[in-house]
């Protein structure tokens, strides 16, 4: 017998301090029309001094557990999705679980699929499933991209913001609201220089050395464009293939909120028509791996998401990595 996976509750969370375009024009050579007019974004959320991804994660965490009605003691695995830990050592997903109270026989670790982290993680909740029917599973995806931004490279500064996403998800239709019916993931790590953090065991520091700035966030950002668009495109159509579905059964399309300029031409070559295009990158910009679970958030506040929906997600990110998925609104 197959097992289903089920998504109970949606959580999620974006720091209260607001990064706009103008306060940006103030710390680097740009301006809001510049921004506007090539991204799309017009603010971003940033991790408050001293607030850490795990307390972003926590606070997403703690909302989809309310929703469901389920107690932290209750929860069985804790995977977190980040290219922007805490620390090397511990995992997040051990901070966040502390955090939480969730402690004992609890399988916590962390995974990076950079910007695809969200639709890994269903890939990771999907097989926890099947070897475990009973299994309850927060998947948290959250980030700090403020801490390794920058601030005076106004390429890429200008695209990122901080936030988290968490959803509970076990194999029981019981309650739920949407269910997974395909993910498709895919990669190719000969790319990986197009998009880049540091700050790993690739370069060795000595104490008091000063950060190079391989430390921080890098992307060749022509490049990474084209193989985000043509990537995305086609595993949507992949997944789509396999489904023996067309874009016309899908009823809203949600893509990794990279920037408008590759949501506008993913869905031009996909011919989804902008009200079927869910975005939200104009208020967070590039959350990595919190971008699909914040939009999903969103999506259901505002309506969008009706009993029946299908929904096409994709994701595109460092690795390089891209994956699409299908849900199905109960």
């Amino acid at each position: 017998m197959s097992v289903h996976c089920h998504i109970h509750a949606l959580g999620a969370y974006a720091p209260e301090h607001i990064l706009t375009n103008d306060a940006l024009a103030a710390m680097v050579d740009t301006s809001d029309e510049w921004i506007t007019s090539r991204t799309g974004i017009k603010r971003r959320h940033r991790l408050a001094d001293g607030e850490l991804v795990s307390d972003a994660g926590a606070h997403a965490a703690r909302e989809a557990l309310a929703v469901a009605g389920l107690a932290p003691s209750e929860v069985t695995h804790l995977l977190f999705g980040t290219c922007t830990p805490d620390r090397l050592c511990p995992s997040t997903a051990c901070i966040t679980a502390a955090k939480l109270g969730i402690t004992g026989a609890v399988v916590t670790y962390d995974f990076n699929a950079a910007c695809s982290g969200f639709l890994y993680g269903l890939v990771q909740c999907r097989a926890l499933l099947a070897a475990e029917p009973d299994a309850r599973i927060l998947l948290v995806c959250g980030e700090g991209l403020s801490r390794r931004m920058n601030w005076r490279d106004r390429s890429t500064c200008v695209l990122f913001g901080d936030g988290a996403g968490a959803v509970l998800i076990s194999s029981r239709p019981q309650g739920a609201i949407a269910r997974l019916d395909d993910v498709i993931c895919s990669m190719d790590g000969k790319c990986m220089e197009l998009i880049t953090i540091g700050g790993g065991s690739a370069r060795s520091y000595a104490p008091g050395e000063q950060v190079h700035d391989d430390f921080f966030i890098t992307m060749q950002g022509r490049e990474v464009f084209k193989h985000a668009v043509r990537n995305m495109a086609q595993i949507c159509k992949d997944i789509l293939a396999r489904n023996a579905l067309s874009a016309d059964d899908v009823q809203l399309l949600v893509p990794h909120q990279a920037n408008m300029r590759i949501i506008e031409a993913v869905s031009s070559r996909l011919d989804f028509p902008v009200q079927r295009v869910f975005t939200n990158v104009a208020d967070y910009g590039n959350t990595s791996s919190a971008s699909v679970p914040l939009a999903l958030y969103e999506a259901r506040k505002q309506g969008r998401m009706p009993s029946g929906t299908l929904v096409l997600m994709t994701t595109f990110g460092g690795g390089l990595t891209w994956a699409a998925g299908l849900l199905r609104v109960a």
